[in-house]
């Protein structure tokens, strides 16, 4: 049974796939019906996707767009290494994902600039590529669309989550995990990564030529997506943390009960830079990768300047994520920000491209619209909000 969050204004919760694909075939030429199961992406068929939450919001200056020449107040406590891109410096703690960039894609020009610096915000436009207001339809993750278009294979969930819903109790907001107005049956599957290993038959320890993801939860869990997909499995969503507190994760105010840069130093970067990199060269070895687009991302940056509690704050103006297999370019940089890394310069990069190229990737059409319970035309991807 999947756990999942309560989502206000869905619809049935035994809603199936053949009647939500009869649902939108009755909702008129208005909709587009194109990219459906039957859709492929180019001459491939159709993918996976594995999206890492770097939940908190990881520090761009910290992870993939460090400023090394900055005044200590913006560079940080880190120095910076070079990488297998030709002059593309990331994070001294990362130094495993250094040797592994030029099979990926860095995005530096990831942008709310309109954005309240709230989590909720940032994480419905990383899981949805759209803004569900209070009043509005809740919009479903790319997974539970998935799910809803396309089912699931092999016997395994259409779309999974480990380390549970991120949790915000002081806001009524969607965080845009579940499965919004599509109901319960197309929720993601969801626990830790010993639960569902348990509940889904798979293997919940790693063997001896898995012990390069590393002994922590991080590590299992992109173990386990790297399991689900082989399996089948369409969408693994990882939290790397279900709160901002008392967690390790990438909310680094600077003070309890958030995260501090030793924090960071001594447990989030590590424990991401083994999981992370294992997961690519696992995926690669398997011959997964040319089909598995792999997001690494979190639901917005830290300020440019150091707060005076020694951390940084919510920033949606800036930051930085990683792209890797699927239609990602290899050895590629998007984007460019300031000397400070707080404002971007060059290809600002909506999130809602990063849930774009998940649906591609997936075969469904992000142009295509669905109906919403009040029956009006809902576009899977809001174009306002989408930047190359």
């Amino acid at each position: 049974m999947a756990e999942h969050q309560g989502q206000r204004g869905a619809v049935d919760p035994g809603l199936s796939r053949r009647d939500f694909l009869a649902m939108l075939a009755a909702t008129g030429p208005m909709l587009a019906a194109r990219g459906r199961a039957e859709g492929a992406f180019g001459d491939r068929p159709m993918g996976a996707v594995i999206q890492i939450v770097m939940t908190g919001g990881a520090s761009q200056l910290e992870t993939f767009d460090p400023k090394p020449d900055a005044p200590s107040a913006i560079r940080g406590p880190f120095d910076s290494i070079a990488t297998s891109i030709p002059g593309v410096r990331i994070c001294e703690h990362l130094p495993n994902v250094a040797k592994r960039l030029d099979r990926m894609t860095v995005v530096r020009g990831l942008t709310l600039p309109s954005a309240s610096p709230i989590h909720e915000v940032g994480l419905q436009m990383i899981h949805t590529g759209r803004l569900s207001l209070l009043d509005d339809p809740i919009a479903p993750h790319f997974g539970s669309a998935a799910s809803a278009l396309l089912g699931g294979r092999g016997g395994m969930p259409a779309f999974v989550m480990t380390g549970g819903a991120f949790e915000v109790a002081w806001s009524r907001l969607s965080t845009g995990q579940g499965a919004g107005f599509l109901g319960d049956r197309h929720a993601p599957e969801t626990g830790s990564s010993a639960e569902l290993s348990a509940r889904l038959g798979l293997p919940s320890r790693l063997s001896g030529d898995e012990a390069d993801y590393g002994d922590h939860e991080f590590g299992r869990s992109c173990l386990l997506a790297r399991r689900l997909v082989e399996q089948g499995s369409r969408v693994v969503t990882v939290n790397m943390a279900s709160s901002v507190h008392d967690e390790m994760s990438w909310d680094a105010h600077g003070s309890k009960p958030f995260s501090n840069f030793d924090a960071l130093r001594r447990g989030t970067l590590p424990a991401f830079d083994q999981g992370f990199s294992a997961l690519i060269d696992d995926l690669d070895a398997r011959g997964l990768l040319a089909t598995t687009l792999v997001i690494a991302v979190g639901e917005f940056g830290r300020g440019p300047v150091i707060n005076p509690r020694g951390g940084r704050d919510h920033w949606p103006r800036a930051w930085s994520g990683l792209l890797a297999g699927g239609p990602a370019e290899a050895g590629a940089v998007w984007g460019a920000t300031d000397s400070s890394a707080g404002e971007v310069v060059d290809r600002p990069t909506s999130p809602t491209k990063l849930v774009e190229l998940a649906y591609r990737t997936l075969g469904i059409d992000p142009e295509m619209s669905i109906a919403a319970p009040d029956g009006r035309a809902f576009r899977l991807l809001d174009a306002t909000n989408r930047r190359a």
